[in-house]
């Protein structure tokens, strides 16, 4: 890349690059080499810092009496409930069906899919066309045989906010369990696990400029849950290995700092976001905005231009210093359209011709002027090139 070119990184949903604070924080814990589960001092050090990240998690989410158990991310926390769904259902009489959305987060679907292939009534329900779970469609299929409900806070891809409090309120009348992938809405939005009243919340450090590797599983007091990871006494049993003593304490540095900042973040990324909402619009025909407009994450837009191929714009802008994303990073190498834009009513070709753009702190107004400046000529060079249709 030419050193003339600007770079603007703007894929934050995929991961957040380390707070100063955060990476100062783990430089300082390289030090701190104790087993945070030995008994001598070293080890009591180690496992004071893994207390404190703790509660500083514990805060970003207002958990209260509930537990906070670390995990190697969120996928396995997620992983962690379901299994222990799974178990319950096994011996839940006739209290054994599933309920989750088509625009989870793979690890979520997948999970899904693996209990009904397990023989388990598991309904996977259809959002609207703006992302939004279809009430009707959730109040219909919950009832007396409803073990265990899932809906995300926050879409990864779209930004789309779930109203969990109702929802939640829905499940536990039915006298189902409930949990919420909260991954890309904790510092984003402010979280509240008690007003919620989920049994389980999902959180990872990455997505709010800590380390990758950590995440955390948030269990309301009362809740079951069964070891995925079968070996030591660690987290009270909940959860076996070595602590991961720098990323935990990176992790609970990171929540601290986001707890603090939650509001100012809601409004200054969101402005940005509208000017470049606003700026695309104006600039480039024939685009459409998916997501809701207003119960939206205030970072995330997401854009279809159609006409032209979501992978040529991906190339075309990271030539010129522009680093976006497609979709989820976690799906990135396939050729499947996103099942969060199918889910939402997106023919295949409109789908492959769609751009996620996630805003984090970092990004300025001359970032953004430098988008709008650059996008417009690189989709009408690729809509020239295409067979596709940009009607």
């Amino acid at each position: 890349m030419s050193e003339h070119i600007r770079k603007v990184y703007i894929d934050y949903n995929a991961t957040t690059p380390l707070k100063p604070e955060v990476k100062a924080a783990l430089i300082e814990d390289l030090e701190i080499f104790g087993n945070a589960s030995s008994m001598h001092a070293s080890g009591r050090l180690a496992r004071a810092r893994v207390e404190q990240a703790r509660i500083a998690v514990s805060g970003l989410i207002n958990a209260g009496e509930g537990t906070i158990v670390f995990t190697s991310g969120g996928s396995e926390a997620n992983n962690t409930v379901f299994q222990t769904m799974r178990r319950l259902a096994e011996n839940a009489g006739g209290r054994n069906e599933f309920i989750t959305t088509a625009i989870e987060h793979p690890c979520v679907l997948n999970s899904a899919l693996n209990i009904k292939n397990s023989g388990f009534k598991t309904h996977i329900l259809p959002v609207d066309e703006y992302g939004k779970l279809k009430m009707d469609e959730f109040e219909k299929v919950l009832g007396e045989k409803t073990l265990f409900v899932s809906v995300m806070a926050a879409n990864n891809e779209i930004g789309t906010l779930q109203d969990i409090k109702k929802i939640t309120e829905m499940a536990k009348k039915a006298g189902a369990y409930m949990h919420t992938d909260a991954v890309q809405a904790a510092g984003k939005i402010p979280l509240d696990a008690q007003d919620w009243g989920v049994d389980y919340m999902t959180l990872s450090a990455h997505k709010i400029y800590g380390p990758k590797g950590v995440g955390a599983l948030y269990i309301k007091k009362g809740a079951p849950l069964f070891t995925l990871i079968q070996g030591g006494h660690q987290e009270d049993g909940l959860r076996a290995g070595t602590y991961n003593n720098s990323g935990i304490l990176g992790f609970g540095k990171a929540a601290e700092i986001a707890a603090a900042e939650v509001e100012k973040y809601g409004v200054q990324i969101s402005a940005l976001r509208d000017k470049l909402r606003l700026g695309l619009e104006k600039n480039i025909p024939n685009i459409k905005i998916n997501g809701h407009l207003r119960d939206v994450l205030p970072n995330t837009l997401n854009v279809s231009f159609s006409g032209a191929e979501g992978e040529a714009i991906l190339l075309s802008m990271d030539m010129q210093g522009i680093e976006a994303s497609t979709g989820s990073a976690c799906a990135s190498g396939s050729l499947e359209p996103s099942h969060v834009l199918m889910a939402i009513g997106l023919k295949p070709e409109l789908a492959h011709g769609s751009i996620r753009f996630s805003l984090g702190w970092g990004i300025t107004e001359e970032d953004i002027d430098y988008i709008i400046e650059t996008l417009p000529p690189i989709i009408a060079r690729l809509r020239a090139m295409s067979t596709l249709s940009a009607s």
